[in-house]
């Protein structure tokens, strides 16, 4: 495993900040295949790297309930489940299309968990083309996620798609 010294972190760039959690989820995907083991490491390692990250996790495809459910996350509680289509995670999951919300107030069908957050962005987590679940990132400030965020969200997600298999 990598160690990773969060405080340094801080002083690099948001591109180099994503590098670095990158190698990161790499070393835990290679020593463990637990998907929550995994996916509550990568949300954590997430978390505590980003500090504008009010919010951060996943939620998976129920397909018995054919809806979105709750999945590992850091932040405070969360909605459990959301419906296909519905809110930023539901539509992301529908298109299968990262979106970013630079202010919630104006996504129409918004679904507030909590009313700290003003910014959003939402990866969807395809396998052979299958939306199988979405990474969910909420900022307390407004328009605070960017290009690079969606490069490096979209690499991370991609890296953990096949263990969501």
């Amino acid at each position: 495993m990598i160690e990773v010294d969060i405080n340094n972190l801080k002083l690099l760039s948001k591109k180099e900040r994503y590098t670095t959690v990158l190698k990161q989820v790499d070393a835990l995907l290679e020593n463990e295949n637990n998907v929550i083991a995994n996916l509550a490491n990568v949300t954590s390692l997430l978390k505590s790297t980003f500090d504008y990250y009010l919010w951060v996790g996943f939620y998976l495809y129920d397909k018995d309930k054919n809806n979105l459910v709750l999945g590992p996350f850091q932040g405070s509680l969360a909605c459990t489940r959301i419906e296909i289509g519905k809110g930023v995670c539901g539509t992301s999951f529908r298109d299968k299309e990262t979106i970013i919300v630079d202010d919630v107030n104006n996504f129409p069908g918004h679904i507030f968990c909590d009313s700290k957050s003003k910014s959003e962005i939402v990866i969807p987590v395809l396998y052979d083309g299958k939306a199988i679940g979405v990474l969910d990132v909420d900022s307390a400030e407004y328009a605070f996620f960017d290009e690079i965020d969606k490069i490096y969200l979209e690499e991370l997600v991609n890296k953990i798609s096949n263990i969501l298999s």
